[in-house]
C-alpha cells in the first residue's frame, strides 16, 4: 500500500475525494467524539489516512476485542498446518493438565473448537450480562483464566432465549471472552510454543509487523480475548489480507477455505447481524441498498471493516468508551462518508 495521507481521489481507488474531505472535517470538528484514526484502502491502494489525536501512523493502538478476530486467523493457520485436527475437535482433551473441572456434564465434553469460534458454546458465559457466571469481569478477578472457563456451568435456555435447534443457523449466540481465552490455550498446546511466537512466525512476521507484544493473563500466558496493540496500518493490512483471500505479496498466509468459512454466517446474533469465526457479519445501509461487510470490532469504536463487493477496507480507531448503547457513531463514518465515496 502507498504511504500518502490525507483525502484524495485517484484513478486507482475511484473514491470521491470530496466525500473523504468532508469526512476529515467532520471528525476534526468532533462529530464522532474521540475517533483517533481513519484509514481507507480500495483496490489494494491506500486512499485516505487521517490521525486525529496528535499522533501519527507509528503509534500502536489498543484494538480491544478486535484481537479476537486475529486469534481466529491463527487458529485457521494452525489447522492448515495440521497442528489442530479441525474445528470439530473437542476442547477438553487439549487441557490434560487442568485439575478436575467443576460442573461436569457430557455436553461440556462434546464442546468443540467451532463452538468457541462462533460464540455458541454450551458454557454459561455472556459478557453482556453482568449476572452471568462467565462474564469477563469475573474472570479478571482470578488467576487461572483457563480453569475459570472450563469450570463454568452449562448454560440454560429460558423461554425468552432461543435454543440452538430453534435458531436460524442451529446455534445460539452468547458473547464470551473466556471462550476465546480457551482458543489461545489450544493454540499454545497444539503448536508447542507461545501464541506470541506462533503469531510472529506465521502471521505478523510475514506481514511485516515488527515486535508485536501480546497482553498476558496473571499466569503469563498470552491473553487472546483483547488488548493486542497494532498500528492503524497494521490493522488495515489484516483486513486487506482477508479481502485478498488470505494472500500477501504472493504468499498464502491463511487458506482461502479458512477465509471463506470465517466470513460466512454460522450463528445469528440479531435481525441485522450474523457471526462467522470471530468475524461480525453485517449489512450497512447505503441509500436504498445494503452493503455486506466483515467486521473486526473492539470496545470504544475500534473497527476493521472489509467490504468485499466494493474491494474496500476501512479502519476506524477510537476511544469512545462508555458511549450510549446503539449510538454507533463509528458506523456513521462508514454509512455517511466511506461507502458513499465508493458509489
Amino acid at each position: 500500500m502507498g504511504v500518502d495521507s490525507g483525502p484524495r481521489e485517484t484513478d486507482s481507488s475511484g473514491l470521491d475525494g470530496q466525500r473523504l474531505s468532508d469526512l476529515e472535517s467532520a471528525v476534526r470538528r468532533g462529530d464522532f467524539r474521540r475517533v483517533t484514526s481513519v484509514l481507507v484502502a480500495r483496490h489494494g491502494s491506500l486512499a485516505y489516512e487521517g490521525y486525529f489525536d496528535g499522533t501519527d501512523g507509528s503509534v500502536r493502538r489498543n484494538t480491544r476485542s478486535a484481537t479476537k478476530t486475529v486469534v481466529g486467523m491463527l487458529i485457521g493457520i494452525a489447522i492448515d498446518r495440521g497442528l489442530i485436527p479441525g474445528v470439530d475437535a473437542p476442547v477438553l482433551p487439549f487441557f490434560p493438565g487442568v485439575r478436575e473441572i467443576q460442573h461436569p456434564d457430557p455436553r461440556k465434553s462434546r464442546m468443540t473448537i467451532e463452538d468457541l469460534l462462533t460464540m455458541s458454546s454450551i458454557l454459561e458465559c455472556d459478557d453482556s450480562n453482568p449476572f452471568s457466571r462467565g462474564n469477563e469481569e469475573r474472570m479478571y478477578l482470578v488467576e487461572d483464566w483457563i480453569q475459570f472457563a472450563l469450570d463454568l456451568p452449562v448454560r440454560g435456555f429460558p423461554s425468552w432465549v432461543p435454543r440452538p435447534e430453534d435458531s436460524p443457523l442451529g446455534r445460539s449466540f452468547s458473547y464470551c471472552t473466556a471462550g476465546v481465552g480457551l482458543l489461545g490455550g489450544i493454540l499454545a498446546q497444539s503448536a508447542n510454543e507461545s501464541v506470541a511466537v506462533f503469531a510472529e512466525r506465521n502471521l505478523f512476521g510475514p506481514l511485516g509487523f515488527p515486535s508485536v507484544t501480546w497482553p498476558t493473563n496473571p499466569r503469563g500466558l498470552a491473553f487472546t480475548g483483547g488488548g493486542l496493540e497494532l498500528t492503524s496500518r497494521e490493522l488495515l493490512r489484516l483486513g486487506q489480507l482477508y479481502l485478498d483471500q488470505g494472500r500477501y505479496e504472493g504468499r498464502q498466509l491463511v487458506s482461502e477455505d479458512w477465509v471463506r468459512e470465517s466470513t460466512r454466517p454460522h450463528v445469528r446474533v440479531d435481525d441485522d447481524t450474523d457471526y462467522g469465526y470471530l468475524w461480525w457479519l453485517r449489512r450497512m445501509p447505503r441509500g436504498a441498498e445494503n452493503t455486506p461487510g466483515w467486521f473486526m470490532q473492539g470496545n470504544g469504536g475500534n473497527k476493521v471493516v472489509v467490504f468485499p463487493e466494493e474491494d474496500l477496507v476501512a479502519v476506524v480507531t477510537a476511544r469512545n468508551f462508555g458511549a450510549p448503547k446503539g449510538e454507533n457513531l463509528e458506523d456513521r463514518i462508514l454509512t455517511d462518508y466511506v461507502l458513499p465515496a465508493a458509489h
